[in-house]
């Protein structure tokens, strides 16, 4: 605008400070700021700060181009750094020349009162800029000018430019360092030269991650935190391990020597992982002398997966271990700079960090940027100006590093730690590195970047250029580093001739110590041992009435009042529908002392308005938790998740993992969303104990069913889950009574071992009047498997057929409706594991039948029938024919009516 001058709101906060004062009395402020102030109108916009500067002086206006020039430094400095060690810089318009803002040479030598801003008070233009290259673009760049807190600017402004953003360490402190990138150098070589085209995916060329982890350590605990839960990819993982972790540089070789862990139990099923998939938790102690626990969470190569465990992981023992306290431990996530940016579940986990449900007190991100990806350049590899781009969600700051200047990673990832600390939010390091070799040891990246890898071919590792850095300042001498070098070598010969002499490794790390301590891994024996999940009668009921009365004095909706009063009622009744059932699951382990966690998208009120276990009042959106109420009801959580599927499902497997007395759940809103978190369950849910060691008892809940509610609405993939089912890695249930519901979750629990269980929920069977249960059920029986016919004799029956799920109630519908007393209905609760005696059993009884018919409501290429027609093939228990819908690439119809005749034809074969 013509006679307009704007300034930025977030560096006018001084000048106004000086304006107000000036405006009361001239003669209070300096002399320069008096004709500043002169002949002009000052006020505010949206824009920032408006100066009418019709009769403005030169000098003014000059002030007002050298305090631009001070936020364009603070906003767009990060652009002009020198924080790419291998090549240049993109460049950017426009720059941050002197003519940019309205300057010159000539004014290099004029005091500005602008000085104040950044703490030099009235100064030379030289000095003013000066300070502004030295803190915004040398080796750290900085992203922070869109946070929208001003106390958060301010903090990272005054603490940049106070020091300039150039760390200042003791001679011991720079050997420190040096010894830290040493190690991680002479490693990678050893490695290398030992194990020649061995996959190792080495640190090589990023080499100063090493160092910063071990500040990080070191300050972390000087700022309280207790613990730091790492999680990560291949890339660098071994180093980590070694020199971060403390796992034994013996063990590590001995992989390398293809030598195998020791099998405690052949009947386990350890089948192992690679190495660099492998996690690890040892305890240290700071220079300081303060302990900090580390672990480093498994994982697999599916890129960034592992970020959503590591954050569940870490809510759990804040809420289990920390009272709640998120200062005490911190996550730290080390992301590529191709996957931070590629992979969607970044985004989702950076969302969640802010949410009540899941958030851990600040994240510390570290993207080790190699430039490229596999093959891929980083200009395919995203659209932003930087991988980190995704931090802008949440106002995060981001720190980008020159990998070869260890002293400033160091120094950026202590301030990050800082932040993280002092405001509970994320931080993100961007360590501009590169990659030695190819993707893997074997392969040849010049074949797709032969520019870049002929300036790494030439340029020095992290180790060399500190060090030379260190003999010029005179901190060390020209041997010091040759010596430093040649111990570890040697040592790391040592413990590679004590790997060749070992015959098995054992494990240091016990999976059942910690959290899990007095549980243990299950053996064949125990699937189908009895559990005894019973309740007590009377405290049953009092449980009962507690949780279905409300208060007189708060103000719910009428359906809500009549709903809860209908709950109320079922107890006199004595009939419990499956959201009672459910509800006392978790209202009899919260009296027991265990906890309750559940998330999913609408958990709350439930996807179809069945569980109302939060309620909202009607006129203040109050909540009131009727679970909460009860006797442990503190330890009852339910949180409405945000619109994901992979993130959250991640989290809360992270959860369970860290806390095994807690019933973690996940509910999808309909069963075949899982689909979206499915990396979640091949790569954790179902392999995790065979690859690591590592159990799990996770929920999740499915809901299933073909209801004539189309092709994504029907089916929770029954056969998929199935198909990942060995060595009884996972229980598979399709429970029909809102008791042995009741049972199963409550099992979970109660038996000394863990295991997932995915159970495929009712929709139509929520408010169905035969789907009910009787105290009885819920206080002299178990979990059942198999829930046989009880409504036939035996020697009747000519036809047997076996269901599981919804079905059951359609077949029984029919065999009331004809009074059929020859056909029987077996309801197979748990599909997995399959219990064999059970079924044999039931065979031995209908011992006059000559049809064993399996029937269910999916496809023939779908549901449970592939896996049993595979598991039961040539054995006594193999059906004499099955029922279903025809094949089909799509669970389900779209039209009702085509969705009705289906399944009529179903049940008529059935009784035909």
């Amino acid at each position: 605008m013509d006679k307009l001058t704007y300034l930025s709101n977030a560096d006018s906060s001084y000048i106004d400070g000086l304006y107000q004062a000036y405006k009361q009395d001239p003669n209070s402020v300096d002399f320069g700021w008096q004709k500043f102030f002169e002949g002009f109108e000052f006020g505010q916009s949206s824009e920032g700060v408006v100066i009418d500067d019709e009769n403005i002086s030169e000098h003014a206006r000059k002030e007002i181009n050298v305090l631009n020039m001070i936020h364009g430094y603070r906003d767009r400095g990060h652009l002009f750094t020198q924080t790419n060690p291998v090549r240049e810089r993109r460049k950017y318009y426009p720059g941050k020349e002197l003519e940019t803002f309205g300057l010159s040479e000539a004014d290099m030598d004029t005091v500005f009162n602008a000085g104040i801003e950044v703490g030099l008070g009235p100064a030379k233009l030289r000095d003013i800029r000066q300070l502004l290259e030295d803190t915004y673009c040398r080796s750290i760049g900085v992203e922070f000018k869109y946070i929208r807190n001003p106390e958060k600017i301010k903090w990272l402004q005054d603490r940049m430019e106070a020091e300039r953003n150039q760390p200042k360490y003791t001679p011991e402190q720079k050997k420190r360092i040096l010894q830290k990138i040493n190690r991680a150098v002479v490693f990678e070589n050893f490695l290398g030269t030992k194990f020649l085209g061995q996959k190792r995916f080495s640190l090589e060329g990023a080499e100063s991650l090493i160092p910063a982890l071990d500040s990080v350590i070191e300050k972390g605990a000087d700022l309280g935190i207790q613990e730091f839960m790492i999680g990560m990819a291949h890339r660098g993982r071994l180093n980590v391990l070694a020199n971060i972790m403390g796992k034994p540089y013996k063990t590590i070789l001995s992989e390398f020597e293809g030598k195998m862990y020791k099998q405690e139990d052949p009947e386990l099923q350890f089948g192992g992982d690679v190495k660099y998939h492998l996690g690890y938790s040892s305890d240290i102690k700071t220079d300081n002398g303060k302990s900090i626990h580390l672990s480093l969470a498994p994982n697999p190569s599916h890129l960034e997966t592992v970020d959503p465990v590591v954050e569940g992981m870490v809510r759990s023992k804040i809420d289990m271990k920390y009272d709640g306290d998120s200062s005490k431990i911190a996550p730290i996530l080390i992301h590529g700079d191709a996957a931070i940016a590629g992979q969607g579940v970044v985004y989702e986990v950076t969302q969640m960090s802010k949410l009540d449900g899941y958030k851990t007190g600040g994240t510390i991100h570290i993207v080790i940027n190699n430039q490229v990806g596999f093959t891929t350049n980083y200009k395919d590899a995203r659209s932003g100006t930087y991988c980190t781009d995704v931090a802008k969600i949440t106002s995060s700051p981001v720190f980008h590093v020159n990998g070869d200047d260890a002293e400033a990673v160091v120094y950026a990832i202590n301030m990050a730690v800082e932040y993280r600390q002092k405001y509970k939010t994320d931080v993100f390091i961007d360590l501009l590195c590169y990659r030695r070799f190819g993707h893997n040891e074997a392969d040849e990246p010049k074949f797709t970047q032969p520019l870049l890898y002929k300036l790494i071919e030439k340029h020095p590792n992290p180790k060399e250029v500190y060090a030379k850095k260190l003999e010029q300042e005179g901190v060390i001498d020209a041997k010091y580093a040759k010596e430093l070098e040649k111990e570890f070598k040697d040592y790391l010969q040592t413990q590679l001739d004590a790997a060749k002499a070992v015959e098995v490794i054992v494990d240091e790390v016990p999976m059942f110590g910690g959290a899990w301590k007095g549980l243990r891994p299950a053996k064949k024996a125990d699937i189908f041992k009895p559990v005894d999940t019973k309740v007590d009668k009377d405290t049953f009921i009092s449980l009962a009435k507690q949780i279905t009365s409300l208060p007189k004095d708060k103000k719910f909706f009428r359906k809500i009042s009549k709903l809860y009063e209908d709950r109320a009622a079922m107890i006199d009744k004595d009939s419990y529908d499956w959201a009672m059932g459910e509800l006392m699951a978790y209202a009899t382990l919260l009296n027991e002392g265990k906890r309750v966690r559940i998330s999913g998208q609408d958990v709350q009120r439930g996807t179809f308005s069945h569980r109302h276990a939060v309620l909202t009042l009607e006129d203040s959106e109050e909540k009131y938790v009727p679970l909460a109420q009860i006797k442990g009801g503190d330890k009852f959580s339910i949180y409405n998740s945000l619109l994901s599927e992979y993130g959250v499902l991640g989290f809360e497997y992270g959860y369970a993992l860290a806390n095994p007395h807690s019933l973690t759940i996940w509910e999808a809103q309909f069963g075949d969303f899982y689909n979206g978190g499915q990396i979640v369950v091949d790569q954790y849910l179902s392999s995790a104990e065979t690859k690591w060691k590592r159990s799990n008892g996770l929920v999740m809940m499915l809901p299933h069913g073909m209801e004539g509610q189309g092709p994504e609405h029907s089916s929770a993939r029954i056969e998929r889950f199935l198909e990942l089912c060995a060595n009884d890695n996972l229980i598979i249930a399709n429970c029909t009574t809102p008791a042995n519901y009741f049972h199963l979750l409550r099992r979970q629990l109660v038996r000394d071992f863990r295991k997932p269980l995915v159970v495929f929920t009712p929709k139509s069977l929520l408010r169905h009047p035969k789907v009910v249960s009787s105290l009885k059920d819920f206080t002299e029986v178990n979990f059942q498997e198999v829930l046989d016919d009880t409504k036939v004799k035996a020697a009747d029956v000519k036809r047997v057929l076996f269901c599981s799920g919804k079905i059951y109630y359609d077949l029984l519908e029919r065999q009331e409706k004809e009074n059929r007393k020859d056909v029987a209905i077996v309801r197979i609760e748990q599909l997995y594991p399959t219990p064999v005696e059970q079924l044999k059993a039931i065979r031995a009884k209908y011992k006059k039948a000559t049809e064993f018919i399996w029937v269910q409501e999916e496809n023939e290429n779908m549901g449970a029938w592939p896996h049993f027609c595979r598991i039961f093939r040539k054995t006594e228990l193999e059906f004499t024919d099955f029922i279903a819908r025809s094949a089909s690439g799509s669970p389900a119809t779209g039209y009702m009516k085509q969705h009705v005749a289906q399944q009529e034809k179903i049940i008529n074969q059935a009784f035909a």
